[in-house]
């Protein structure tokens, strides 16, 4: 009977094993794209520290064709005792002029935030998520006000004035034109607030976020916005909103596992 030789064997084994690694991990052009927005480690997770700005959707929509549905519609929406289409507001134009590209990206739907995160290697946070990473302080040394270990009423600490609200919130001056609004002043630019609850930006007001987590046949929204005052920044106030609007004041962030 024929001998094996067990160390060939097992060589060979493990040279087919490399060769398979190298077939199947993922080239550098196959790796999710880089995000600008820099990120917080908060638990399990890796949280984008503001929300999501125009300059990284205009990224996921120079490399994948994306018009947004409020483009199609030839507008997003605003408030005006209901909702209206407001012609030619879209994320690149949230009050219907060319915006800065560190602006919040408004006027997104819920599953065009979850398809922009998902292009940069991330996902919409669920609602616990959110909560968790808003009201309650998880670094382990926190600058002076924040306690680790401490539950906030606000997203912003102790009170709302690291926030942009309508008012009651900073002394901040949002970006929409004169005249553009029936109500508030807009949002201001992604992270030129005060950092709030874990090193985060704007968990409390400037705009609405979406989550992942589905309520009333729709998906619910965080934070609050400068259409608001303060009282809706808080925990307690859980807003549901249809999957398919395109808001002025509804923008989102994204997080990663890792």
């Amino acid at each position: 009977m024929k001998k094996f030789d067990i160390t060939a064997i097992l060589f060979g084994l493990l040279l087919s094993a490399v060769a398979l690694y190298f077939m199947l991990k993922p080239s550098a052009s196959q790796a999710a794209p880089s995000s600008s927005i820099a990120t917080v480690q908060i638990g399990n997770l890796a949280w984008d520290q503001t929300e999501m700005t125009i300059a990284d959707v205009k990224g996921f929509a120079n490399a994948t064709g994306f018009t947004s549905q409020a483009e199609k519609n030839g507008g997003g929406l605003s408030y005006q005792a209901g909702f209206v289409k407001k012609a030619g507001w879209t994320w690149k134009t949230p009050y219907g002029v060319p915006a800065n590209d560190a602006e919040p990206a408004v006027h997104l739907n819920q599953k065009e935030a979850e398809s922009i995160c998902r292009y940069y290697g991330k996902r919409l946070p669920t609602e616990g998520e959110w909560i968790s990473a808003a009201f309650l302080e998880q670094r382990a040394n926190p600058p002076a006000g924040y306690i680790k270990g401490q539950r906030y009423p606000f997203p912003g600490g102790s009170n709302p004035s690291p926030s942009h609200c309508l008012s009651g919130c900073g002394d901040y001056k949002g970006l929409a034109p004169a005249g553009a609004l029936n109500r508030g002043t807009g949002h201001v630019i992604a992270g030129s607030t005060k950092p709030g609850v874990n090193g985060l930006y704007d968990m409390g007001g400037n705009v609405w976020e979406w989550t992942a987590t589905e309520k009333n046949g729709g998906y619910i929204t965080r934070g609050a916005s400068w259409w608001y005052g303060p009282d809706r920044q808080q925990e307690s106030d859980v807003e549901s909103k249809l999957a398919e609007i395109g808001v002025v004041y509804i923008g989102f962030r994204c997080v990663s596992d890792k």
